[in-house]
This record gives structure tokens, sequence and C-alpha cells, in this order.
């Protein structure tokens, strides 16, 4: 079974024709959407793009991007969303010091907040960390939580490994199958494959074939394919390993299955 780890199966680009999105991913083999959160409705309605799609898994989170949006009265939500109805994991959050403009320290207070939440409820969280890899594994050494995935990971082999220390796995997905990508595909090729799962983040991060277009979860098995020639392994010896992985890492994936 495929896991796509990182979905965004909700957002509005699908909002057309997400039925069919979803049948192709399926009849491509992909068993398990993890689909982050963004942002926090002013009401209780999780899972309320989702909740047809049979094996699609909701995280809730508050993304770096949309905190300035927020408010405290949010995280306030987001504490009784987990309570209400405990997700796979929490997220998406973490910090993002690539898009200029930003509060950075706005942001921290927000990532904070969330890890110190999922430690509370003893959950896993999906990172999303753009430039900000130091900080970010500051902050996860100050607040110990349970692990979870460091989506898109693009740093470098010494922080790889301090996030695999800190009981997380490393999200690859579309920029790997681009050969200029040569840092990504290295490591992609020679991190430990028990620390690897795979993901797309559609509708973003397109893998090479689709030429900037929409990136969509049935776009998966063909990275997977790029991943497993890459390490010199078959492709059914791969996505069993990174689906393993994905269970290891997000203990709710196991209870669906």
């Amino acid at each position: 079974m495929l896991i796509d780890t990182h979905c965004h199966l909700d957002a509005a680009e699908f909002d057309a024709d997400r039925d069919a999105v979803y049948a192709a991913a399926t009849a491509a083999g992909v068993g398990r959407i993890v689909v982050p959160g963004v942002t926090v409705n002013r009401k209780f309605r999780p899972k309320s793009k989702i909740a047809d799609y049979p094996g699609c898994l909701e995280a809730y989170g508050i993304h770096p991007l949309y905190v300035d949006q927020s408010s405290p009265e949010d995280l306030s939500r987001l504490r009784d969303w987990l309570q209400q109805a405990p997700p796979v994991a929490v997220g998406e959050i973490g910090l993002d010091f690539y898009v200029s403009g930003l509060d950075i320290e706005r942001q921290t207070h927000f990532f904070i907040e969330q890890l110190k939440l999922a430690r509370e409820f003893d959950l896993p969280v999906l990172l999303h960390v753009r430039r900000a890899i130091d900080p970010v594994l500051k902050q996860l050494r100050r607040i110990g939580v349970r692990g979870g995935i460091a989506h898109a990971f693009n740093g470098s082999r010494q922080q790889a490994d301090e996030f695999i220390k800190l009981g997380f796995a490393l999200g690859f997905g579309g920029a790997m199958t681009f050969s200029g990508s040569t840092r990504i595909r290295e490591l992609a090729r020679t991190l430990p494959l028990e620390s690897i799962v795979l993901e797309t983040d559609a509708p973003d991060i397109p893998p090479a074939w689709l030429n900037g277009g929409r990136n969509a979860p049935a776009e998966l098995p063909r990275i997977a394919e790029v991943l497993a020639e890459l390490r010199g392994i078959s492709l059914p010896a791969l996505v069993a390993q990174t689906a393993a992985n994905a269970r290891a890492v997000l203990p709710a994936l196991q209870a669906d299955i």
C-alpha cells in the first residue's frame, strides 16, 4: 500500500474535481492519504471536505504562512479539536523564513504553542520547514514531542540526522524527481531507508514530468519509482518499507489499517 503522508486534498484547487482526484489516487494504489490542516475554522468542522473519502486521515494545525490571520483564540479552538476528534497528527506547523515580510516572532509563538499541544495530547507533528531548520530543531529539543515527519525535507545530512535522532521521518516527493536536485537526490539515496516517507504535497511541489502543473496524489507511484531507482531496490520493497515507516511515526495509521 502506498501512503501519501502529505497531501492537501481539501485545498480549493481540488474543489472542482476532488472526487476524480481521489478516485485516480485509489486506482493508482494510494491506500492512505494524510491531509494536513493549515488554519482553524471559526467553528468545529474538521474533516468537512474529506469525510466521505475512505483512507483519508486529517491533521489539524495552523501553518506558519497563516499565523498572521490567526488569533490566540484559534489555539484554543485547536485544543478543542484535538480533544473532540483526535487527528493523525498536529500539523502542518513549523517555521518559514523563506517568504519575506512574515512576522518571525509570531510564527515562533504559534509553533511553540502547537508543539506544547502535541506534547499534551501525545501526538506526532507534521513540520513545515523552509530556511528555518536549525530554529525548528532548537524548539523540538526544548519541547519534546513524540516525533512525526519533516515534510519536504531540504536540509543537510547533519540536519537530517538530528531530525532522525528526535524521532522524525523525512518526507520526499516531487522535488526529488528533478535531475538537478542533486542534494535532495543524494539524501534520498543515502539516508537510512527506515527514516524516509513518501509524499506529494499536492497540489504543490509537482514532479518533473508535470512541467509545473497541478500535483495530485495519483503521482505518488511514479515518485516511488524514482526513489526505488535512486536506492537500487525493487519498487515493492520500497513501497512496503516507506509504508511501514509512515505507520511507525504516525501511529493512527496503524489503527486505521
